[in-house]
């Protein structure tokens, strides 16, 4: 490495602020935005002390320690500890999702895309592209830590002070400038931008997942997690800021790798190794149908697998429950006895929306192929031969219904097997698997969605992510944060009933299917009109 491989960094800087100016800037604003509600939703709900205290023994239980982290604080349960608790955790996976796609994005999917070797062709240094996104980032991340810390700072709570603030907002910074240098990595081993994504956000399933098992288990083995490192610096009570260190060390360490591979490879190739095809092609790949599923294949491996994990760890947890509470006076009185149903019961209908809308994101991915292909290119190969483009939309539709749909199955499925083992009186088959599948009239609305925008435009496909994420706030942290039920109901998961506690109707879930299948016509009416990449 000299000085001439770094050479117009700074332009290629401005460069990319520029391109990703509003991506940026809807990030930024939308998790800071987000943790301040928060904040001031904590501060309002729960005024007394016995409140809560009430919220702090709920905490306590193994279920929530899997899925939130470690309760430190909870002996004096202000704001300032249940933010750190409930929502440093889910702050910090959205700032790493973040710099996962935006480095994917300039990495290697400019290096698909051709844009790479444009920059190439001018007097530009050859680490100058991957040194401008890994500062932009880098800027972004410090952008978002100073304003999170800013913002609750501002808000005037006495348990926010500001120097535990920043360090809050140092902790999501942090992780974010972790999977940036994670994804800048396998940019380099990866031969696709899919297997980039693929692989960082394979790492980050695994972050929580070891998280986790260590925080529910054996704390040392959350050491092992970059997740968990966040969580270590029990901000608002002790303001541990080595894990904030360990996190910007360990991200540096990353970057020097992808530094020192990206000069051992092509422009156009990955390090590891691709697997030789075959001599002759397959029967399934002579329609599109089997030519998407040969596309996908490992996709949809990676994903049940990843599913199949987080449906156990959440199924590992369940025998706890019941004895945690049955311990607890106070917790007793708050269990409806009259309702019928467990305290097991209830808390799975909470975690199968929350796999349901996990479920939902492979599924939008797998139709997101169909505008991956198209914008690199390779769909006028396809179109020049004697193919349809209701039956190559419909080819992608139903991989992504079907497996969609299959993600969730297994999940569900997965939950049971794990909650069997470790539970007393283990919960019924049928009624786990009915609390799953009744999620996937709303799983199909949202492929739906991916369908109409693809159809009628691709660049504003995106919209159907943040509409994901929307739905995923009002219907997790809606009941965290007693939020009225008007924003509940704006996605399809807040009209699914939630089996065992409600009773069933086919009405919400025909009216979802019936929504869908409208969504899907459109989608598939409107992309036979438009131009490709319209």
């Amino acid at each position: 490495m000299n000085r001439k491989s770094f050479h117009q960094t700074g332009a290629l800087i401005k460069f990319y602020l520029r391109t990703d100016l509003l991506r940026l800037v809807i990030w930024i604003l939308s998790i800071t935005a987000l943790t301040l509600l928060t904040a001031w939703a904590f501060e309002d709900l729960y005024q007394s002390e016995a409140e809560r205290m009430a919220v702090a023994e709920t905490m306590r239980n193994p279920a929530m320690t899997a899925m939130v982290g470690p309760g430190y604080g909870l002996e004096n349960y202000t704001t300032g500890p249940m933010m750190a608790h409930q929502m440093l955790l889910f702050t910090a996976i959205l700032a790493a999702v973040m710099t996962i796609l935006l480095t994917a994005r300039h990495t290697r999917g400019d290096e698909e895309d051709g844009r790479l070797e444009m920059i190439g062709s001018l007097p530009a240094g050859r680490l100058a592209p991957l040194t401008a996104v890994l500062i932009t980032i880098g800027l972004s991340q410090l952008i978002l830590a100073l304003a999170i810390g800013a913002s609750l700072t501002a808000l005037g709570i006495d348990t926010l002070p500001a120097s535990d603030s920043f360090l809050y907002g140092a902790a999501i910074g942090a992780t974010g400038l972790f999977f940036a240098g994670v994804t800048a990595l396998f940019a380099q081993l990866a031969e696709s931008s899919r297997g980039t994504t693929g692989f960082a956000f394979l790492i980050l399933g695994v972050s929580y997942i070891v998280r986790a098992l260590g925080d529910v288990s054996n704390e040392t083995v959350s050491w092992i997690s970059p997740l968990g490192w966040a969580l270590k610096t029990e901000v608002y009570v002790n303001n541990y800021v080595s894990p904030v260190l360990i996190l910007i060390a360990g991200s540096l360490l990353l970057v020097v790798a992808a530094f020192s591979l990206i000069l051992k490879r092509d422009l156009g190739s990955g390090l590891l190794p691709a697997r030789a095809g075959r001599r002759h092609a397959s029967p399934l790949l002579l329609s599109p149908f089997g030519l998407a599923l040969r596309l996908l294949r490992t996709s949809i491996i990676v994903w049940g697998i990843a599913l199949m994990a987080i449906g156990a760890s959440y199924g590992s947890v369940l025998g706890d429950l019941e004895s945690f509470f049955g311990s607890n006076e106070m917790l007793s009185n708050m269990v409806d006895p009259d309702s019928g149903l467990t305290l097991t019961e209830q808390f799975v209908s909470m975690l199968m929306a929350i796999m349901s809308m996990m479920a939902a994101v492979p599924a939008l991915m797998f139709f997101f192929k169909l505008k991956s292909e198209e914008n690199k290119n390779r769909m006028e190969n396809l179109y020049a031969r004697a193919v349809s483009r209701q039956k190559v939309f419909l080819s992608y539709l139903g991989i992504s219904v079907l497996f969609g749909s299959l993600m969730m199955v297994i999940a569900t499925v997965s939950l049971w097997s794990a909650s069997v083992p470790v539970m007393d009186e283990p919960m019924s088959f049928g009624t786990v698997m009915l609390s799953g599948l009744v999620y996937l009239p709303a799983i199909w609305v949202m492929i739906g969605l991916g369908a109409l925008f693809t159809g009628l435009k691709p660049g504003v496909a995106s919209v159907a992510w943040g509409y994901l994420i929307y739905s995923f706030l009002v219907v997790y942290l809606g009941g965290l944060l007693q939020l009225p039920e008007w924003p509940g109901k704006l996605s399809p998961f807040g009209h699914v009933p939630q089996i065992p506690g409600e009773d069933f109707s086919f009405i919400p879930l025909l009216s979802l299917i019936l929504i869908a299948a409208l969504l899907y016509a459109a989608g598939i009416f409107s992309y036979k009109q438009r131009d490709l990449k319209g």
